[in-house]
């Protein structure tokens, strides 16, 4: 009877066209992610974690965090690259995320950038002046940021909310004085501007931002060892970009293998990626990311957004949205 079972149950599968490879199949993901100058796109170029997975990866690129939380919403996405304000907007709003992996610390990788001959000096020489900026984007979150701390009215600035590529043709069209953005568009205009404010140093008083990894909870409970073995995979990529910086020159494999999936200039890649920082995995678990830093940046992100109209509440901690499971795991622990 066992015997009969299971040759109908292959039968079934057959008649479906369910063979054992069209199963293994069926293990499919897809990935939002964005343009930032990091090691994963060398994994996404050299295929090695869908070898070490088995997974069908699906890398779909979008212009913003924005962008990105809306596609996980629909249910189109499961794991995605944001910046720590849209990740901070998603769970406010209620969508069931959790934070896992710090894909960078921005440091130095966004900047404010006055044109030159638009007489913006400082971040008080902003009054009066068009600053372009993705809307509810960690550049966004630190320009309002920073603006209240040195009492400058938001609303004696005209704010643009423009997505990148949009930046980058405001600014070749002279429409903009000044723009928050990060690479590649931020290189672009640095050839005719001046940094008035890097994310590192708005950081230092107070208002620390990142990018990060988040994956739909419930998908990531059902397909736990992929996770752990996606945060292996990232650990090693940052590691190997941190043991050979000085081998990650425009004509090699590493740097051309970003400018593709980027869209960047080879040429420019090295020094972008330097200006941004890669936590290891015990740095990951530290108190500065996942072990409490991370939540404690949500919460005051949280209350930026809620007083620019962005979210309806603020949640009481943002601590149940960030999980370091999947690093310990990935580490033995």
């Amino acid at each position: 009877m066992i015997t009969k079972c299971r040759f109908w149950l292959v039968a079934a599968a057959a008649s479906l066209g369910l063979t054992g490879a069209a199963l293994a199949q069926q293990k499919e993901v897809t990935f939002a992610h964005q343009d930032m100058l990091v090691p994963l796109r060398t994994v996404m170029e050299s295929g090695e974690l869908e070898k070490a997975t088995g997974y069908k990866i699906n890398w779909r690129m979008f212009g913003g965090g924005g962008e990105v939380i809306k596609a996980m919403a629909s249910g189109d996405v499961q794991i995605g690259e944001a910046g720590s304000s849209p990740i901070v907007a998603a769970v406010s709003q209620g969508q069931d995320v959790r934070l896992f992996w710090i894909l960078d610390d921005i440091a130095d990788a966004e900047a404010l950038i006055a044109r030159e001959g638009s007489g913006i000096k400082s971040i008080k020489d902003l009054k009066g002046k068009k600053v372009a900026t993705p809307f509810v984007s960690t550049a966004h979150y630190q320009l309002m940021a920073i603006m209240k701390v040195e009492g400058v009215d938001a609303r004696s600035v005209n704010v643009m909310n423009m997505r990148p590529p949009e930046v980058a043709a405001a600014w070749e069209r002279g429409d903009i004085d000044a723009a928050f953005i990060w690479d590649p568009v931020l290189s672009k205009i640095k050839g005719n501007g001046k940094v008035i404010a890097s994310s590192k140093t708005i950081g230092a008083r107070g208002f620390p931002t990142f990018d990060g990894v988040i994956v739909n909870a419930k998908w990531a409970a059902e397909n736990e060892a992929f996770m752990v073995q996606l945060v292996k995979v990232l650990a090693k990529a940052d590691e190997t970009y941190r043991a050979n910086k000085a081998k990650w020159t425009p004509d090699s494999a590493e740097v051309k293998a970003v400018a593709k999936w980027t869209k960047a200039d080879p040429k420019d890649v090295p020094n972008t990626m330097g200006l941004y920082t890669f936590p290891t995995m015990a740095q990951q678990l530290g108190p500065q990311w996942l072990g409490g830093g991370a939540a404690k940046a949500m919460a005051n992100t949280a209350a930026f957004l809620k007083e620019q109209g962005r979210i309806q509440e603020v949640k009481p901690s943002y601590a149940a949205f960030v999980t370091d499971a999947y690093v310990k795991k990935a580490m033995g622990k």
